[in-house]
């Protein structure tokens, strides 16, 4: 057996990590304590202990623990557990451990309703994807939600050492364990308690004469730092704190995501993400930024990694540095609201391409006004659907070059602008 299955806690004290939901009074540990065990999700990345904890509920509620892995469970294997229902090995109540249940069908995931409805089994199913967009909404409404985290390297080193000592005892050799070896496990294995004991493991079994210094643990520890799948969570995660940290002008926590998403290899999602937030965030404040991105994402993707690791760089930098304005971003967002709620009406005849005047026109004619005719290239007239003609969708931005443009637009037009002055 494994290392982390041969040490795998048999108490809640035991587990290492989730402090918030397994610490003294906190949720999970005081519905375990109850003995009444709810249907529940447990949503976190793999090697944090779900499994783990579904197995000490089972053992604390006196319940017959099923497990079945949504990625090769049929519903047969849901059918065999049925039939334990009524019987002597369910008269204490069924626990199913359902793990990967997202990767159960809607039809698999359907056959467990009526028995979670009248009680007849408990289920525990986990996830690594988030369970509102993968688990069938009938099973969620019946279930409670909770969230495992990566385990912290400091709550890491408990198991780092309880697994030197568990080998040391099956095998007679005392390990000299450094304490920065100690230190680059736990780092080098990104929350996974599982991979972190099987990097203990490993260090045992190559250690000279029960030596492990943090060499050795940099040449064992796998490379498990970056949790990264691109149709997962960690994913939109890793994007999402990137545009919130450029938007929030922090360059140093946006290098850092993006550092972590081109060390995955990932350009392409970050070269996007670069392009949709310069449009975005810095927008109309300085406009230069966009072609500017977009040169540093073109060269970056000549270039691939490392070398690409520059161009982006600068991109990274000049957006988190710019001004910022969305006042384009609102702008559309609400015009396509609009459109989208049938809030449109008829073009304007001026604005209409020339058509031939009907019998029954009430206005005969085009009757445009050619700007470039007029003073400062500019004349008053309607260019909005009547439905629409006094709508504002654009206000300008708080910045130095919109400001500018709303200074020039009421010069032209002689009228007070946004800020009241003519």
């Amino acid at each position: 057996m494994p290392l982390a299955d041969r040490i795998r806690p048999e108490s809640l004290s035991d587990v290492v990590g989730q402090p918030h939901l397994l610490g003294e009074g906190k949720p999970l540990r005081r519905v375990i304590e109850s003995g009444k065990i709810p249907n529940m999700i447990f949503y976190g990345p793999s090697g944090v202990g779900k499994t783990t904890v579904a197995r000490i509920i089972a053992d604390s509620a006196n319940m017959r623990l099923h497990k079945l892995n949504g990625t090769s469970a049929s519903t047969a294997d849901i059918k065999d557990i049925v039939s334990e229902i009524d019987t002597f090995l369910g008269c204490s109540g069924i626990l199913l451990y359902l793990d990967e249940i997202q990767y159960l069908n809607k039809k698999q995931q359907q056959s467990l309703l009526e028995y979670i409805e009248n009680g007849s089994i408990t289920l525990i199913a986990s996830t690594t994807e988030n369970p509102y967009f993968y688990v069938y909404n009938a099973i969620l409404s019946r279930s409670t939600v909770f969230e495992f985290k990566p385990v912290s390297s400091e709550d890491m080193k408990r198991a780092v050492r309880r697994g030197f000592a568990e080998i040391s005892k099956e095998s007679g050799i005392e390990y000299d364990v450094s304490d920065e070896a100690v230190d680059y496990i736990c780092h080098g294995v990104g929350g996974d308690v599982r991979k972190c004991l099987n990097t203990v493991e490993l260090c045992a079994l190559s250690a000279n004469d029960g030596k492990v210094d943090v060499e050795l643990a940099a040449e064992l520890t796998q490379r498990s730092n970056m949790r990264y799948d691109r149709d997962g969570d960690q994913h939109y995660d890793l994007l999402s704190a990137l545009q919130k940290s450029i938007r929030g002008s922090d360059e140093n926590a946006a290098l850092h995501y993006a550092a972590r998403l081109m060390d995955a290899g990932d350009i392409i999602s970050l070269s996007r993400r670069l392009l949709v937030i310069a449009a975005e965030d810095v927008g109309l404040a300085y406009p230069m930024a966009i072609p500017i991105v977009k040169a540093c994402v073109d060269s970056a993707m000549q270039l691939g990694l490392p070398e690409a690791r520059i161009p982006l760089a600068d991109a990274i930098i000049l957006l988190a540095t710019s001004p910022k304005s969305n006042s384009a971003y609102n702008a559309i967002n609400e015009a396509l609201a609009d459109v989208k709620n049938g809030v449109t009406g008829d073009f304007p005849r001026h604005l209409q391409n020339v058509h031939y005047d009907g019998e029954d026109a009430v206005v005969r004619g085009q009757h445009y006004l050619y700007p470039h005719d007029f003073p400062n290239h500019y004349v008053k007239q309607q260019y909005l659907p009547d439905a629409l003609k006094d709508k504002v969708y654009y206000h300008f931005g708080d910045n130095k070059l919109e400001n500018a443009a709303r200074e020039y637009r009421a010069k032209i037009t002689g009228e007070k602008d946004e800020k009241g002055e003519s």
